[in-house]
């Protein structure tokens, strides 16, 4: 594909949303059914390059935005967009429900994405090509197939007169794989108006599905998160020439450090939410669950497996070094950072664990927080959730789990909104899932996307 095509479908998406609309409002075509569209939009939205940088210097999410707001407005509802700076767009809407004495819900998905080099690609990273089964894109996993189902259900609904069982609050956010300064964050510390009646919260990383060798389905539903600490260390030496020997060597004092830190392995520390979804294993399975061996059950669970080691206990990696401008001189300081996952009720005690580990003598300090939060898998949202997976995919079980990670839903929490992972994909066997996350050559199946749409559509009858 050349080079130049790229910008020119993502300048295009948004209008030839609009037109392929309007075109079934005018009886020209007939409407796509929301699996359909679903796919489709889903195309249209990873060839709309909104990477994150971490900076203003990207493209920024506003064609994206753009591209939901049209949808969104088609179908009826009526949209504010959200800048806080130029082009780091939010566009928000209400979808009015059956029951409007509930409090809504909310539905929250973000159209930025992490950057992608084009050379070490199999396919353009915004290129949304169809192949082996897959649509090929960034952000097609992280999280745009979901944004993508979100908008074809409301389009597909508005055209029959169907409204899901309450209001829905509808956040289409930036800036999410930069902590959310532009998106969520902003939003809960600058327009709480519009998410303070919402009681409950949908979003990614949540709802997909993996196979256990009894052939029973299990959906993975995110009610968990770890917490973050971000910790700078500074080792300090005497500068000099690097042919004279230096026993406070900088440099060295700083290895010594990353290399205790990178190979610590801290306890494990199941909270409730991992707790159930082991025991859940154990059961389908027929093998006993020990909680001081809680690995043993994870070979049950293919490629998710990764995901869920992850969750069993804090992690702190060493991501960033820095040392020196000259390789003969011996620098009076090295820096290095640290991302520190702590889980739910830990965060002292993995904090003052990095502090033994440091040791005396080397500087430190945390450069960045997030908190960790669990909910529990009841209420209203996760009894819709269940109901709308095993009506649609009889057999399956769904389970509560704990995402290493964080998203969005940090921050809606922080009003008080019970927040799950859930964005329904049923995807093949063997597929891993938790790798395409912010890898080369993210895809996302598109069998995957048009069964979570059916998914969606019966939630939202009964959410």
């Amino acid at each position: 594909m050349p080079d130049g095509a790229i910008p020119a479908a993502a300048a295009a998406a948004a209008e030839i949303a609009a037109g392929e609309i309007a075109a079934v409002a005018a009886g020209e075509r007939a409407p796509r059914s929301a699996a359909d569209a679903a796919v489709a939009i889903c195309a249209d939205l990873l060839r709309i390059d909104t990477s994150n940088y971490g900076t203003d210097d990207g493209p920024g999410e506003r064609t994206a935005a753009e591209y939901c707001a049209t949808v969104l407005a088609d179908a009826g509802l009526p949209v504010e967009i959200i800048e806080p700076r130029a082009r780091r767009t939010t566009v928000m809407a209400r979808w009015p429900g059956l029951d409007r004495t509930r409090p809504p819900l909310l539905i929250h998905a973000h159209t930025d994405v992490v950057p992608a080099e084009p050379a070490t690609w199999s396919r353009h990273p915004f290129g949304a090509e169809l192949a082996d089964g897959c649509l090929w894109g960034r952000g097609a996993v992280d999280m745009k197939y979901f944004v993508a189902q979100v908008l074809a259900v409301i389009r597909a609904w508005s055209g029959s007169g169907q409204r899901p069982a309450r209001d829905v609050v509808l956040a289409f956010v930036a800036d999410e794989e930069n902590g959310g300064q532009l998106g969520a964050r902003w939003l809960v510390e600058h327009r709480r108006d519009l998410l303070d009646d919402c009681t409950e919260a949908i979003g990614e990383v949540g709802g997909y599905s993996a196979r256990l060798p009894t052939g029973q389905r299990l959906y993975f539903i995110e009610t968990a998160q770890k917490g973050v600490l971000w910790f700078e260390v500074t080792a300090r030496g005497p500068a000099g020439h690097a042919s004279m020997i230096n026993d406070g060597n900088s440099v060295v004092n700083l290895a010594e450090v990353v290399a205790r830190i990178g190979r610590h392995e801290f306890p494990y520390r199941l909270t409730p939410t991992t707790r159930a979804l082991l025991q859940t294993v154990a059961d389908c399975v027929g093998e006993p669950f020990d909680p001081a061996d809680p690995e043993a059950l994870l070979r049950h669970l293919g490629p998710a497996a990764r995901m869920i080691a992850s969750s069993l206990r804090d992690i702190a990696s060493p991501t960033e070094l820095a040392a020196g401008g000259k390789t003969n001189v011996i620098p009076p300081y090295a820096t290095a950072r640290f991302d520190c996952r702590f889980l739910p009720g830990s965060e002292e005690a993995c904090a003052a664990r990095m502090r033994e580990l440091i040791g005396p003598g080397v500087d430190h300090r945390i450069v960045y927080r997030a908190i960790a939060v669990e909910t529990e898998y009841s209420g209203p949202v996760s009894e819709a959730i269940k109901q709308a997976v095993t009506a649609t995919d009889p057999g399956a079980i769904t389970v509560p789990y704990l995402l290493p990670a964080g998203s969005d839903a940090k921050h809606f929490s922080q009003l008080g909104i019970n927040c799950f992972g859930f964005a329904p994909l049923q995807l093949p066997d063997g597929f891993d899932f938790p790798a395409a996350f912010h890898g080369v050559d993210e895809r996302v199946p598109v069998d995957a996307i048009r069964a979570g749409v059916a998914i969606l559509e019966r939630f939202l009858r009964l959410c």
